[in-house]
This record gives structure tokens, sequence and C-alpha cells, in this order.
């Protein structure tokens, strides 16, 4: 065998006894979950704003950026609700690179995944005391997502992982929204079949376990672009991207449908800035067309205190050390943009 088994990592009920969640942050949390929850299912008017560093890197930056969200959340809480992105996992194309606290809680040293693991909740926690705000996470490890489930109120599942059994199914027993991501072949049919996978109960293996779940269906889709074979990003936020999402929709027997917008990635080609075009754009056809206006129920915006990216061990507080980033004065204003859009 070509496996070296290193250390038993700690289960997610001692790491949750370990570091538990407080009791006031839990009624939070529920509070939360229901209020994004209403938006998914329409019964509310508000907006999603799924925002945040690339990777939650440095507990100390992420921290001070969330407190920052939330000081602007209370200027556009009556129409806006501000997720904060603390992705404690990064998926690497070719498997090269820093990928999350979980697996180097410090990015200049060895992977070490009980550090990371206790580093990763430790981080989570005390965002959600200090601002309020419940966070999302993107869930690159089926299996891990125990571990934080009893703080997360949003979920995304990656281009690459949403072709994935073991994640379609692992999203059909989550109690909070999921956001399923078109795969980087940019096909919405293999989005939508694991739309529905998840949206359905199933029984399969779970942490050594024979498991059931009930389906989770608030499972819905989200448009981060795509490339196509010569390499070359294909932007799908356009308004005919938006028609032919509905039209999708509207073939298939789905809960709730609902479409996340990513304004970074193939979308905007890595080109951080054309964040802030892409949203508007995405506002004005909701503007346009009452269906899409329905259909779009938020936006993901790579930010960060800093704009732009840095190598690991450059030391710039508050900066990228994945994709480039928004800086916060261009955040804050963006944020109060799209609010004046609702």
């Amino acid at each position: 065998m070509s496996f070296t088994f290193i250390q038993k990592l700690p289960t997610p009920e001692e790491i949750k006894e370990q570091l538990p969640v407080p009791a006031h942050l839990a009624a939070i949390k529920k509070a939360r979950d229901e209020e994004i929850k209403a938006v998914i299912r329409g019964e509310s008017g508000k907006f999603l704003l799924i925002i945040g560093p690339c990777s939650a890197d440095n507990e100390d930056s992420v921290c001070d950026y969330i407190s920052r969200l939330a000081a602007l959340n209370d200027q556009v809480k009556d129409k806006l609700i501000l997720i904060p992105r603390i992705y404690t996992n990064k998926p690497r194309t070719t498997g090269e690179g820093y990928k999350g606290i979980v697996h180097q809680p410090d990015p200049k040293e060895k992977p070490d995944l009980l550090s990371g693991l206790l580093a990763m909740r430790k981080m989570h926690i005390r965002a959600l005391e200090e601002s309020h705000l419940t966070p999302a996470d993107e869930m690159l490890y089926p299996e891990n997502w125990l571990y934080v489930s009893d703080i997360l109120s949003y979920v995304a599942i990656g281009a690459r992982s949403v072709e994935d059994q073991q994640h379609r199914l692992t999203v059909s027993g989550f109690d909070v929204p999921a956001g399923m991501k078109n795969p980087t072949s940019g096909d919405f049919t293999v989005m939508l079949n694991s739309v529905f996978a998840s949206q359905h109960s199933h029984t399969f293996t779970y942490r050594g376990y024979e498991v059931s779940t009930t389906g989770n269906e608030l499972s819905h889709t989200v448009l981060r672009g795509a490339v196509n074979k010569y390499g070359r990003s294909l932007p799908n936020y356009h308004y005919e991207d938006l028609q032919l999402l509905l039209q999708l929709y509207g073939e298939r027997d789905l809960k709730y449908p609902a479409a996340i917008i990513d304004t970074n990635h193939n979308n905007s080609d890595k080109q951080y800035k054309q964040q802030i075009r892409i949203a508007k754009e995405v506002m004005h056809s909701r503007k346009l067309n009452s269906d899409i206006h329905s259909l779009v129920k938020g936006l993901m915006i790579e930010s960060y205190i800093e704009e732009g990216a840095q190598k690991v061990g450059r030391g710039v507080y508050g900066k990228s050390i994945t994709d480039p980033c928004l800086g916060w004065e261009d955040t804050k204003k963006l944020i109060l943009d799209i609010a004046e859009y609702e």
C-alpha cells in the first residue's frame, strides 16, 4: 500500500465537545437559517450576498473582515442578507498549492489535519461571536460536514465536486441551503441533475455508517462560468443564460427554482475587478424580467480587506493568498449599490 496512516482524527462529536457553540450563538444561527431559507423558498424578497475571501487563510484578518461586514449589514439588512464566506478548504485544479486552513493552519508550514480541524472550528465560532453573521463554506470533503454543521447557514458545492455522487447524497441530508455549481464544462443539465439528486432521499454509507436522508428541498443552482476545450473562460451570467436556466427549471420537477450567480471564477475570467460590473449586470437583468427576478436569489463575490492576491509568505494583512479579491472600499461601495437595486 502507498498509504501512510499518520494519525486517527477526532470524530465530529469529539471536536464539537472540545469547541462547542454557545447557546446564544446557536439561537442566532437558528434565526438566520430561517431568514435565509425564506429567500430560497421565495417567501422573502431579500437578496443574498455570499461574500468574503477566496480562502479563509488567517483567523485575525478573516474575523476583522467579517466584523466590517457586520457593521455594513446594519445599513442594508432591510434588503440584503450578508453571508460571509469562510471557505476553509480550497480545491486546486492540479492538486498543487495551498489547500485551505483545514490542511495548513499555517500556510507556510506542512499539512496538519488535526490542528486544521480545530483551527477551522475555532475561526468559525470566533467570527460568529464577533459578527453574529452565520457563514458559508464550501464542502470539498463530504465527511467534514458534521464538523461545522451547527455553524454554517449555507454550503457551496464546487464545479469539480458537483458530479460526485457522495457530494450529492450528503447534501440530501443537509438542513440548510446548498448551492450546486455548474461543472467546469458549463453543462446546465449536470448541475440540475445534481440538484434533483440532492433534493431526494437516499440510503448510502457515510463516515462508517449506513445512513438515510430525507432530501434537501433547498438545494439550488450556482452559475460560475465555464471553460471551453481551448481553456478559455465562458461566462454564463448574461440575460440569455438566465432565461435558459429558467426554461430548464420549468422542464423539471424541482422544488423552489433558485440561482445564485458567482461573479468571479470563469464568469470574470478571474479578473476580480470585473465582479463589480457583473454584479450590476445581473441586478439589471432582474429588473428587466420578473421571472429572472424571482429566479436569481443572490450573488457570490470574492472580497477581502486588501485587493488582489499575494504569494504565500508575503505577509500582507488581509490579502488573498489564492484567487485575487476585491478590496474593502470597492466591496463596501458595491454592497451599497446592490442594496439600491432592491
